[in-house]
């Protein structure tokens, strides 16, 4: 869109946070959802989108086993520890430093945190069928109108929403 001479103004500041020196805060997990253990959870949110559908935010649990509900679409990286994931179906899969999920609202899962485990969440609100179809009408508008956004490839080198999904091996 440069190229064209049109600039997108930016109002709001870019968030920039070191994770690892986020100072978490206790967050109790309710006592009907833990199986085994005291499990205490500390978190910190890092960032909140200007619409605040999405945020960010560094989540640590000490070791424990949990059901864990989720309200909201989840995507985590696993930056230290290790958790075994029990998804509804009963396949159990391990997720350690580097490891990625996705955990679709609505969604529950039993949680096995052998000793400590520290990840970045990045949530969102779910957004309803109709909604979604909005959103990628009015971006196909906006590419018809200014070119093409760089969505996709140009982070993951990938069309976006192309990629197939992987699954982690199950334990």
């Amino acid at each position: 869109m440069a190229a064209l001479g049109l600039e997108i103004a930016v109002p709001h500041p870019v968030v920039i946070a070191a994770t690892d020196e986020a100072e978490l805060v206790p967050v109790p997990i309710p006592a009907d959802w833990i199986i085994e253990g005291t499990p205490q959870v500390r978190s910190k949110r890092l960032a909140t989108t200007p619409d605040g559908a999405g945020a960010a935010i560094v989540w640590a649990c000490s070791a424990g086993r949990f059901h864990w509900h989720y309200p909201v679409d989840e995507f985590l990286h696993v930056m230290s520890g290790e958790v075994f994931v029990t998804d509804e179906k009963g396949d159990r899969r391990r997720l350690g430093p580097g490891d990625m999920a996705f955990f679709p609202a609505g969604g529950h899962s039993i949680w096995h945190v052998p000793h400590e485990v520290k990840k970045l969440a990045i949530c969102r609100q779910h957004m309803p069928a109709l909604f979604a179809f909005a959103v990628r009408a009015w971006n196909k508008f906006v590419a018809l109108l200014y070119g093409p956004a760089e969505q996709g490839g140009q982070l993951d080198g990938e069309a976006a929403g192309s990629a197939e999904p992987q699954r982690a091996a199950a334990v």
